[in-house]
Protein backbone atom coordinates (compact mmCIF):
# COMPACT_ATOMS: atom_id res chain seq x y z
CA UNK A 1 0.00 0.00 0.00
CA UNK A 2 1.12 3.45 -1.00
CA UNK A 3 1.70 5.89 1.92
CA UNK A 4 -0.35 9.19 1.97
CA UNK A 5 1.74 12.21 1.34
CA UNK A 6 -0.03 15.60 0.20
CA UNK A 7 -0.08 16.01 -3.41
CA UNK A 8 -1.72 18.77 -4.86
CA UNK A 9 -1.52 22.94 -3.74
CA UNK A 10 -5.01 23.75 -1.92
CA UNK A 11 -4.34 27.55 -1.17
CA UNK A 12 -0.97 29.74 -2.03
CA UNK A 13 -0.43 32.62 0.08
CA UNK A 14 1.08 35.50 -0.86
CA UNK A 15 2.29 38.98 0.72
CA UNK A 16 6.43 38.34 1.29
CA UNK A 17 8.32 40.86 -1.57
CA UNK A 18 10.87 38.66 -1.97
CA UNK A 19 11.66 34.86 -1.24
CA UNK A 20 10.43 32.54 1.97
CA UNK A 21 13.48 31.54 3.79
CA UNK A 22 11.33 29.72 6.65
CA UNK A 23 7.40 28.25 7.05
CA UNK A 24 6.44 27.03 10.15
CA UNK A 25 2.85 25.79 11.83
CA UNK A 26 1.75 26.18 15.25
CA UNK A 27 0.95 22.80 17.26
CA UNK A 28 -2.41 22.47 16.41
CA UNK A 29 -1.69 23.06 12.90
CA UNK A 30 -4.41 25.75 12.63
CA UNK A 31 -2.19 28.46 11.86
CA UNK A 32 1.34 28.63 10.06
CA UNK A 33 3.98 31.50 9.96
CA UNK A 34 6.62 32.12 7.41
CA UNK A 35 9.69 34.04 7.48
CA UNK A 36 11.13 36.16 4.43
CA UNK A 37 14.23 38.51 2.82
CA UNK A 38 11.45 41.41 3.48
CA UNK A 39 12.29 41.42 7.36
CA UNK A 40 9.08 40.24 7.81
CA UNK A 41 7.01 37.32 9.86
CA UNK A 42 3.73 36.52 8.82
CA UNK A 43 0.56 34.45 10.43
CA UNK A 44 -1.10 33.02 8.25
CA UNK A 45 -4.87 31.04 8.51
CA UNK A 46 -3.95 28.05 6.02
CA UNK A 47 -7.40 27.09 5.74
CA UNK A 48 -8.33 30.50 4.17
CA UNK A 49 -5.31 32.00 3.28
CA UNK A 50 -5.92 35.04 5.05
CA UNK A 51 -3.42 36.99 6.50
CA UNK A 52 -3.71 37.81 10.25
CA UNK A 53 -0.87 39.47 11.41
CA UNK A 54 2.84 40.98 10.16
CA UNK A 55 6.09 40.95 13.07
CA UNK A 56 8.53 43.23 11.52
CA UNK A 57 11.54 44.09 14.19
CA UNK A 58 14.60 42.37 12.32
CA UNK A 59 16.97 44.84 10.93
CA UNK A 60 17.74 42.13 7.71
CA UNK A 61 16.25 38.54 6.04
CA UNK A 62 14.77 36.24 8.52
CA UNK A 63 16.19 33.57 8.41
CA UNK A 64 14.57 31.16 10.79
CA UNK A 65 11.29 30.99 13.28
CA UNK A 66 9.93 28.73 15.97
CA UNK A 67 6.97 28.32 17.38
CA UNK A 68 6.23 27.57 21.33
CA UNK A 69 4.48 24.47 23.08
CA UNK A 70 1.43 26.80 24.07
CA UNK A 71 1.68 28.76 20.72
CA UNK A 72 1.66 31.96 22.44
CA UNK A 73 5.09 32.91 21.62
CA UNK A 74 7.26 32.90 18.44
CA UNK A 75 10.99 33.16 18.18
CA UNK A 76 13.44 34.23 15.48
CA UNK A 77 16.88 34.67 13.91
CA UNK A 78 18.11 36.30 11.28
CA UNK A 79 21.22 38.14 9.17
CA UNK A 80 21.09 41.20 11.74
CA UNK A 81 22.60 38.64 13.92
CA UNK A 82 20.04 38.97 16.92
CA UNK A 83 17.51 36.17 18.42
CA UNK A 84 14.03 37.74 18.65
CA UNK A 85 11.11 36.54 21.23
CA UNK A 86 7.77 37.77 19.82
CA UNK A 87 4.30 37.69 21.82
CA UNK A 88 1.70 35.86 19.25
CA UNK A 89 -0.86 38.28 20.25
CA UNK A 90 0.21 41.59 20.57
CA UNK A 91 2.80 41.58 18.09
CA UNK A 92 5.89 43.09 20.98
CA UNK A 93 9.28 42.18 20.91
CA UNK A 94 9.39 40.35 24.42
CA UNK A 95 13.63 39.80 24.32
CA UNK A 96 16.09 40.39 21.82
CA UNK A 97 19.39 38.38 22.61
CA UNK A 98 22.30 39.69 20.47
CA UNK A 99 25.54 37.55 21.50
CA UNK A 100 25.23 36.48 17.96
CA UNK A 101 28.78 37.82 15.92
CA UNK A 102 27.02 36.45 12.57
CA UNK A 103 23.89 35.60 10.80
CA UNK A 104 21.55 33.72 12.82
CA UNK A 105 20.19 30.28 10.31
CA UNK A 106 18.23 28.36 12.77
CA UNK A 107 16.23 28.65 15.73
CA UNK A 108 14.54 26.24 18.18
CA UNK A 109 12.64 25.83 21.40
CA UNK A 110 12.86 23.13 24.21
CA UNK A 111 9.89 20.97 24.93
CA UNK A 112 8.92 24.01 27.67
CA UNK A 113 9.66 26.81 26.20
CA UNK A 114 11.42 27.94 28.79
CA UNK A 115 14.92 28.20 26.13
CA UNK A 116 15.65 28.86 22.71
CA UNK A 117 18.16 27.55 21.29
CA UNK A 118 19.94 29.26 17.66
CA UNK A 119 22.78 28.45 15.39
CA UNK A 120 24.57 30.53 13.94
CA UNK A 121 26.99 31.17 10.87
CA UNK A 122 29.86 32.12 13.32
CA UNK A 123 29.88 27.67 14.46
CA UNK A 124 28.01 28.54 17.87
CA UNK A 125 24.88 27.20 18.94
CA UNK A 126 23.78 29.43 21.98
CA UNK A 127 21.26 28.56 25.04
CA UNK A 128 18.95 30.73 25.73
CA UNK A 129 16.61 31.24 29.37
CA UNK A 130 13.88 32.80 28.96
CA UNK A 131 12.74 32.52 32.82
CA UNK A 132 15.46 34.86 33.79
CA UNK A 133 16.24 38.54 32.41
CA UNK A 134 19.58 37.38 31.72
CA UNK A 135 20.36 38.40 27.87
CA UNK A 136 23.27 36.70 27.76
CA UNK A 137 23.29 32.75 27.01
CA UNK A 138 23.34 30.15 29.54
CA UNK A 139 25.67 27.48 27.41
CA UNK A 140 27.53 28.26 24.09
CA UNK A 141 28.05 25.24 21.79
CA UNK A 142 31.62 25.31 20.14
CA UNK A 143 32.47 22.29 18.62
CA UNK A 144 31.65 23.22 14.98
CA UNK A 145 33.76 24.31 12.34
CA UNK A 146 31.56 26.14 10.26
CA UNK A 147 28.28 27.17 9.94
CA UNK A 148 25.43 26.22 12.36
CA UNK A 149 22.69 25.55 9.57
CA UNK A 150 19.76 23.77 11.60
CA UNK A 151 18.49 22.80 15.29
CA UNK A 152 16.11 20.75 16.28
CA UNK A 153 15.18 20.32 20.37
CA UNK A 154 13.10 17.21 21.67
CA UNK A 155 13.97 16.53 25.12
CA UNK A 156 17.29 16.78 26.48
CA UNK A 157 18.59 16.13 23.64
CA UNK A 158 20.02 19.13 20.39
CA UNK A 159 20.41 17.80 17.06
CA UNK A 160 22.50 20.06 14.94
CA UNK A 161 23.39 19.83 11.03
CA UNK A 162 26.56 21.69 10.16
CA UNK A 163 28.20 23.20 7.12
CA UNK A 164 31.38 21.17 8.28
CA UNK A 165 29.76 17.96 7.10
CA UNK A 166 28.99 16.82 10.58
CA UNK A 167 25.66 15.75 12.33
CA UNK A 168 25.92 16.54 15.92
CA UNK A 169 23.87 15.17 18.59
CA UNK A 170 24.01 16.39 22.28
CA UNK A 171 22.23 15.35 25.57
CA UNK A 172 22.58 18.68 27.21
CA UNK A 173 21.10 16.60 30.32
CA UNK A 174 24.06 13.86 30.21
CA UNK A 175 26.77 16.09 28.85
CA UNK A 176 27.79 13.95 25.41
CA UNK A 177 28.20 14.63 21.90
CA UNK A 178 27.85 12.05 19.17
CA UNK A 179 29.43 13.42 15.87
CA UNK A 180 28.48 11.46 12.92
CA UNK A 181 30.43 12.60 9.61
CA UNK A 182 28.37 13.02 6.60
CA UNK A 183 30.76 14.73 3.99
CA UNK A 184 28.91 17.19 2.12
CA UNK A 185 27.90 20.64 4.00
CA UNK A 186 24.73 19.85 5.21
CA UNK A 187 21.47 22.67 5.63
CA UNK A 188 18.74 20.57 6.96
CA UNK A 189 18.54 17.97 9.99
CA UNK A 190 15.13 16.46 11.63
CA UNK A 191 14.55 13.73 13.83
CA UNK A 192 11.94 11.31 12.78
CA UNK A 193 8.42 11.25 14.69
CA UNK A 194 8.95 8.30 16.38
CA UNK A 195 12.84 9.80 17.47
CA UNK A 196 14.70 7.39 16.51
CA UNK A 197 15.99 8.56 13.00
CA UNK A 198 17.25 12.05 11.50
CA UNK A 199 16.69 12.91 7.93
CA UNK A 200 20.15 14.97 6.83
CA UNK A 201 20.32 17.14 3.53
CA UNK A 202 23.50 18.03 2.28
CA UNK A 203 25.32 19.65 -1.05
CA UNK A 204 25.62 16.69 -2.73
CA UNK A 205 21.85 16.32 -4.19
CA UNK A 206 20.76 13.99 -1.70
CA UNK A 207 19.20 13.10 1.58
CA UNK A 208 20.17 10.48 4.14
CA UNK A 209 18.19 8.78 7.16
CA UNK A 210 20.62 8.10 9.87
CA UNK A 211 19.91 6.08 12.73
CA UNK A 212 20.49 8.40 15.92
CA UNK A 213 21.35 6.11 18.50
CA UNK A 214 24.35 4.55 16.31
CA UNK A 215 25.02 6.79 13.71
CA UNK A 216 24.37 3.71 11.13
CA UNK A 217 23.04 5.21 7.55
CA UNK A 218 19.97 3.34 7.28
CA UNK A 219 18.71 4.89 3.94
CA UNK A 220 20.21 7.12 1.02
CA UNK A 221 17.56 9.50 -1.23
CA UNK A 222 18.78 11.19 -4.35
CA UNK A 223 17.98 11.01 -8.29
CA UNK A 224 15.23 13.38 -8.06
CA UNK A 225 16.13 16.50 -6.11
CA UNK A 226 18.90 19.34 -7.40
CA UNK A 227 21.19 20.57 -3.68
CA UNK A 228 23.73 21.62 -4.39
CA UNK A 229 24.25 25.55 -3.19
CA UNK A 230 21.65 26.44 -1.38
CA UNK A 231 20.07 25.75 2.53
CA UNK A 232 17.15 23.99 1.78
CA UNK A 233 14.68 22.03 4.17
CA UNK A 234 13.95 18.41 4.09
CA UNK A 235 10.93 16.50 6.13
CA UNK A 236 9.41 13.39 7.41
CA UNK A 237 5.58 12.84 7.23
CA UNK A 238 4.01 12.29 10.32
CA UNK A 239 3.97 8.48 9.81
CA UNK A 240 7.87 8.45 8.78
CA UNK A 241 6.84 6.40 5.83
CA UNK A 242 8.14 9.71 3.39
CA UNK A 243 10.45 11.97 2.61
CA UNK A 244 10.47 15.46 1.16
CA UNK A 245 12.52 17.49 0.38
CA UNK A 246 13.10 20.64 -1.95
CA UNK A 247 14.81 21.38 -4.76
CA UNK A 248 16.95 23.96 -6.72
CA UNK A 249 14.82 23.83 -9.68
CA UNK A 250 11.92 24.80 -7.71
CA UNK A 251 10.34 21.38 -7.41
CA UNK A 252 9.10 19.39 -4.50
CA UNK A 253 10.45 15.72 -4.35
CA UNK A 254 8.39 12.65 -2.39
CA UNK A 255 10.51 9.52 -1.58
CA UNK A 256 9.24 6.16 0.00
CA UNK A 257 11.39 5.99 3.15
CA UNK A 258 11.91 2.16 2.88
CA UNK A 259 12.39 1.71 -0.80
CA UNK A 260 14.76 4.45 -1.34
CA UNK A 261 12.51 5.62 -4.65
CA UNK A 262 11.06 9.22 -6.17
CA UNK A 263 7.25 8.49 -5.48
CA UNK A 264 5.99 11.93 -6.98
CA UNK A 265 7.46 15.13 -8.34
CA UNK A 266 5.66 18.03 -7.05
CA UNK A 267 5.46 21.15 -9.19
CA UNK A 268 5.89 23.72 -6.30
CA UNK A 269 8.20 27.34 -6.79
CA UNK A 270 9.58 29.18 -9.52
CA UNK A 271 13.21 29.01 -8.43
CA UNK A 272 13.91 27.28 -5.35
CA UNK A 273 11.88 25.87 -3.20
CA UNK A 274 13.65 26.25 -0.06
CA UNK A 275 11.39 25.39 2.49
CA UNK A 276 8.96 22.87 4.39
CA UNK A 277 7.02 21.93 7.26
CA UNK A 278 4.99 19.17 7.70
CA UNK A 279 1.49 19.37 9.64
CA UNK A 280 0.98 17.97 12.95
CA UNK A 281 -1.80 16.06 12.52
CA UNK A 282 -2.36 15.84 9.06
CA UNK A 283 -1.39 14.56 5.74
CA UNK A 284 -0.99 18.53 5.06
CA UNK A 285 2.50 20.72 4.10
CA UNK A 286 3.79 24.20 3.63
CA UNK A 287 6.35 25.42 1.02
CA UNK A 288 7.94 28.25 0.61
CA UNK A 289 10.25 29.48 -1.89
CA UNK A 290 12.72 31.92 -3.73
CA UNK A 291 9.08 33.55 -5.64
CA UNK A 292 7.84 34.84 -2.23
CA UNK A 293 4.70 32.09 -2.64
CA UNK A 294 3.76 30.06 0.46
CA UNK A 295 1.82 26.84 -1.25
CA UNK A 296 -0.42 25.00 1.01
CA UNK A 297 -0.53 21.21 0.13
CA UNK A 298 -2.99 18.10 1.08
Amino acid sequence: MAPNYPKQILTTLKGHKGPVNDVCYNKSGQYCLSAGRDRSIRLWNPETGLLIHTYNGHGRDVLGLAVSNDNGKIVSGGVDRTVLLWDVSSGEILRRFTAHWERVNSVAFNDESTVVVSGSFDATIRLWDLRSMNFQPIQVIEDCKDSVMSVEVKGPEIVAGCADGKLRTYDIRMGELKEDYIGPAITSARLSKDNNCILVSSLDDTMRLMDKSNGKLLNEFKGGHKHKEYKLASILSNSDAVAITGSEDGKIFVYDVLEGDVLSTLEGHKGVSSALAYHPENDAMLSGGSDGLIHIWG
